[in-house]
């Protein structure tokens, strides 16, 4: 069996996205092929995979399954979400301008070249200055769902951080239990800038980018760091994020992420990469 698969990177995440629009992977083994298609060194690699599949209703042109490398299904990427976009364009499958169903919710995306600007829904659950203390020492972090959950820590030097550690303590902390969390370190370099590093659940490890931790970054930033529309992150990978939004009070909408979203190659995968 040979499965075509193009591979995307969005700022630095990468994804394998799959046009299964006429199914036919076994729901069983699932998660399992997909952890070990995104093994690095081991196969094709990513940091998840997509799967396009017919929308169930008539406001959207198609709809996404999400899954983490560790085969976890996931709501939602705005990485991924824009690598999808951009796929669905470049396939035929939808207009520059479409709308694709999610488990977060209906995702407005626009692609111009190699660019994909996605609409989030309305970010859910803010938690202001929370206790979070590991190993003793307390730190002040700040909650927000953009789609998926993300702690964010303001700090003085992102990479200064010990991450790994710090990452893998948060997403357990059990005041996030039971769904665990992703966890940010960002740094304000000015009211539009900011460098942040992001540790993300389901791939267990720091990325070079995050598309949704950006965009609780950039919301964070503005309520408790000064930082105002649009807001630029420089994440690890080095490819900027813009986000953009509207402040009232402590309440945000319209709230946009943009970045480029490039092919990396288009490709064919058989057993082998899977059957090891």
């Amino acid at each position: 069996m040979k499965i075509p698969f193009t591979k995307l990177s969005g700022s630095g995440n990468d994804f394998i996205v799959i046009d299964h629009r006429t199914p036919f992977l076994p729901e069983a083994t699932l998660s399992r092929w997909v952890a070990k298609i995104c093994a690095h060194r081991l196969s094709v690699g990513a940091d998840g995979v997509i799967l396009i599949e017919p929308a169930s209703g008539g406001k959207a042109d198609f709809r996404w399954r999400l899954f983490n490398a560790d085969g976890s299904p996931a709501e939602m990427s705005g990485n991924g979400g824009r690598c999808a976009a951009r796929f669905a364009h470049l396939k035929g499958i939808a207009k520059t301008a479409m709308v694709f169903e999610t488990p977060a919710g209906l995702i407005e995306a626009e692609v111009v070249n190699d660019r994909v600007k996605i609409r989030f829904t309305d970010p859910t659950d803010f938690r202001w200055r929370l206790d979070v203390t590991i190993d003793g020492t307390r730190r002040e972090g700040h909650f927000v769902n953009t789609g998926v959950p993300h702690l964010v820590y303001l700090v003085d030097d992102v990479d200064a951080v010990d991450l790994i550690p710090l990452g893998r303590a948060s997403r357990f902390h059990p005041l996030f239990h039971p769904a665990g969390t992703n966890v940010n370190v960002i740094q304000r370099l000015d009211p539009h800038r900011l460098k942040i590093r992001t540790y993300e659940r389901g791939v267990e490890d720091e990325t070079l980018a995050c598309g949704t931790g950006s965009v609780a970054s950039a919301l964070v930033a503005a309520t408790v760091a000064g930082a105002e529309s649009p807001v630029t992150l420089l994440p690890k990978g080095g490819q900027p994020l813009t986000v953009t939004f509207a402040k009232e009070g402590q309440r945000f909408r319209d709230i946009f992420l943009a970045g480029d979203a490039r092919v990396v190659y288009d490709g064919e995968m058989g057993p082998e990469a899977w059957e090891y």
